[in-house]
């Protein structure tokens, strides 16, 4: 091709023109508390059986993985036994490459051209993309404002809407709200007046952090086919590197996302780090634990100081109402601490850090707003 030859135009699909990658700002700063990591690294022991396993993995990486990882799904229905008391069939369980692909799988799998998702706002950035990525009809409701969700309103929409999957984040992201049980049976029995069928899933990234009282979804499982509740191991585990997302739901519903996922898509690296890390996975809950305690401490402080605080289940703080929230974050960004912006307008996130990150961060407020 010569310089003056035309480019040739790209296929581009129109929904897709002039949209940007999602992703938060990633920036060298000494506080980095705007993507709800887990802000310590595995210990030296988690590394060292890491590194074992992997090493195991690397010398048969010239064959495939096991597609359908039996392994890791033993291991995970072991483990979500312990954290949440609900025993679980290998075969209820999957996983992928973070939760993200996870949520990506069932849109593949539930929704599609002609077909709509539902969810109610504020929540998850992601969620509207999953939906674009497949064609999928998005629609939102509303929380109220303490983010709660109302049963009735959730009913009405799903009534209207008749969408094919309903998304729920519980602890909900960006503002930590867990649901009780009672609003997601009240979802899930609307969700069973849809004429075609309708998958709920609930989304429990967070759900290790949950205060103590705060049930988990799984718990519904048993009486519900067509509920699935996805985790993943990025947060609790620390393990945000090692891109591991799975679900618990029904044998059948799993099948239907072993259908649309890509062939040996989870790497035997990939099942040998998530089964490595899964063994340590009591010294990583107490981890959890100090995490929490750290997080309850956060959401009094910022309430001593005039702040308003949504109730948090999660590893991170929604905090408002400013008047100017962008020059808090631009100000604590001066200061070197990163948070992020995010969510209604006036309110700002922060991930729970170290003790040490948690000072800087304080310190970094009463300086830039004056508290």
């Amino acid at each position: 091709m010569t310089a003056d030859q035309p480019r040739a135009a790209l296929p581009l699909r129109p929904e897709l023109a002039g949209l940007h990658p999602y992703g938060a700002p990633q920036l060298d700063v000494p506080v980095r508390l705007n993507v709800n990591e887990n802000p310590y690294p595995p210990s030296p022991a988690v590394v060292d059986d890491i590194a074992a396993a992997v090493r195991t993995a690397a010398a048969t990486l010239n064959r495939y993985p096991d597609r359908d990882f039996a392994d890791l799904r033993a291991d995970l229905a072991a483990y979500l036994l312990t954290e949440s008391g609900v025993r679980l069939d290998p075969s209820q369980i999957w996983a992928a490459n973070g939760s993200n692909e996870v949520m990506l799988h069932l849109l593949q799998a539930f929704g599609g051209p002609g077909r709509t998702a539902v969810s109610f706002a504020p929540t998850y950035s992601m969620y509207p993309e999953y939906a674009r990525d497949t064609s999928t009809r998005w629609v939102t409701g509303r929380r109220a404002e303490d983010f709660s969700l109302d049963p009735a309103h959730a009913h009405d929409v799903i009534a209207e809407e008749r969408p094919s999957v309903v998304l729920l984040a519980s602890p909900n992201n960006p503002t930590g709200t867990a649901l009780p049980l009672a609003t997601v049976e009240a979802v899930l029995a609307a969700a069973d007046e849809v004429p075609d069928g309708c998958v709920v899933v609930v989304d429990e990234a967070y759900g290790e952090f949950r205060r103590r009282g705060t049930p988990s979804a799984l718990e519904l499982l048993v009486d519900h086919p067509n509920l699935a509740v996805s985790r993943t191991m990025s947060k609790a585990f620390g393990l945000a590197g090692g891109r591991v997302g799975y679900l618990a739901a029904a044998s059948e519903l799993v099948d239907a996302l072993r259908v649309v996922r890509l062939p040996y898509h989870l790497s035997a690296v990939t099942q040998a780090v998530a089964r490595a890390a899964l063994a340590h996975s009591e010294e990583l809950m107490a981890q959890v634990g100090a995490l929490r305690d750290e997080r309850d401490d956060l959401v009094a402080w910022l309430r001593s100081k005039g702040l308003t605080v949504a109730d948090s289940d999660a590893n991170f703080v929604l905090f408002g109402v400013l008047d100017d929230p962008h020059a808090v974050w631009q100000g604590l960004l001066d200061r070197g601490v990163l948070i992020r912006e995010v969510g209604p307008a006036g309110w700002l996130r922060v991930s729970v850090g170290t003790p040490q990150e948690t000072a800087a961060f304080k310190a970094a407020l009463v300086e830039v707003a004056g508290l």
